[in-house]
């Protein structure tokens, strides 16, 4: 039977009622507002999550059991306070507020939800919450980036993917696709990383990576960007959009076919 919605906020308290929520997954996405580079506006990060989300939805089966509530749009920035627009919240108010929204979903019956991410500053955040609500709410939570792991390896050089973490190739491109109007291309330039420099001196220590060192972003470059904004151009940013709805929608439909009884309870030892 297709559902009237697949926006948490458009079904009514009746609605929630009528539903057996259990059979549901939640996607909670979750962005941050924060400086991109001379070329972009702070909405980056959130553009883009929702460009991905919309698309997700439309391409959605309508009896598809997923709802996606309201994204969380401000995160946790402050390697970006340096540079005015930025706005942030401390990981130990973000962690409460996502902690308590997956309570109150669970709370309205449903089990399972997935966070989808697009900020790189807060990953560590979003895992911490999923093994609480795991602990405390016996709930099966998920920690994903919004891109639910599509591949742009054929659109971006590996350098770029490596190095071009912020406001760089792919991001200026999706920003090209969903919001040209916001892109501002004569400032946009190939901001090189200090990664860069880093990579070719050191065999261990890097920026970023499983071994790298807590950076404010102009660390990294003074500009606040990272990769070569100047090479993008809107046609990858929308194959790039288009492949992660699709993986996102994957995602969903593996949670909800994960049995809920894997979650054991208590183990028993047996001597």
């Amino acid at each position: 039977m297709p559902l009237k919605s697949h926006w948490w906020w458009d079904h009514t308290t009746k609605d929630f009622t009528d539903m057996d929520m259990s059979e549901f997954v939640a996607i909670l996405p979750v962005a941050a507002v924060e400086q991109h580079g001379p070329h972009l506006p702070v909405r980056v990060d959130s553009a883009i999550n929702a460009g991905i989300i919309n698309r997700a939805v439309e391409i959605m089966p309508d009896d598809m059991k997923v709802l996606v509530l309201p994204m969380q749009a401000v995160g946790k920035s402050v390697e970006h306070l340096e540079y005015p627009g930025t706005l942030t919240l401390s990981y130990e108010t973000l962690a409460r507020l996502w902690f308590e929204i997956g309570e109150s979903v669970a709370r309205a019956g449903c089990r399972k939800i997935i966070f989808a991410n697009s900020h790189g500053g807060q990953p560590q955040v979003m895992e911490i919450v999923c093994r609480e609500l795991r602990i405390k709410c016996g709930m099966f939570a998920v920690s994903s980036w919004v891109s639910a792991g599509a591949s742009q390896a054929d659109l971006y050089s590996a350098h770029e993917l490596k190095h071009g973490i912020h406001g760089g190739e792919s991001e200026t491109s999706t920003m090209l696709h969903l919001h040209p109007e916001l892109v501002d291309m004569q400032y946009a330039d190939d901001f090189q990383p200090m990664s860069v420099e880093m990579e070719r001196g050191n065999q261990v220590l890097t920026a970023e990576g499983r071994i790298g060192f807590g950076w404010q972003t102009q660390d990294l470059h003074p500009s606040g960007a990272c990769g070569n904004a100047a090479a993008a151009d809107a046609e990858r940013g929308r194959i790039h959009v288009e492949r992660s709805a699709q993986s996102l929608v994957a995602l969903a439909e593996e949670v909800l076919a994960f049995p809920m009884e894997r979650l054991t309870q208590k183990t028993m030892f047996k001597g």
